[in-house]
């Protein structure tokens, strides 16, 4: 599974190359007021592509802040000491009656991964 891997980043490598070295004629660009420029069109593609990268990870950086901050306060909510299970309470019995070992209300989503605690 490896070799086909990399067999297959090989094969977009090169056509990516491929593509670079067909698109090697320069590009004239005319900004505003009278300003000109020339470069080569992959430099242009590249250049374009990267601001586009850029400006799509900046986008992200207030919801990346927000969800640091909902983990951090969802930390806070969980108890000290979690109730670990006895080895004698099962599945089964846990659903037909026994004794549960999770709270009335969980302090996040059951489909999301609990919050790492912070290192020191």
């Amino acid at each position: 599974m490896r070799v086909l891997t990399w067999l297959f980043r090989g094969l977009v490598f090169f056509v990516l190359f491929a593509f670079a070295m067909n698109n090697l004629h320069p590009v004239e660009l005319q900004w505003f007021w009278g300003y000109k420029s020339q470069a080569p069109m992959v430099f242009i593609v590249l250049a374009v592509f990267s601001l586009g990268c850029a400006t799509g990870v900046l986008a992200m950086v207030p919801s990346w802040w927000r969800h640091r901050r909902d983990a951090r306060q969802r930390l806070q909510l969980l108890p000290e000491k979690a109730v670990a299970p006895t080895p004698t309470t099962t599945h089964a019995n846990s659903r037909s009656g026994g004794h549960s070992t999770l709270p009335a209300e969980l302090p996040h989503p059951p489909d999301m991964p609990a919050p790492r605690k912070p290192g020191k």
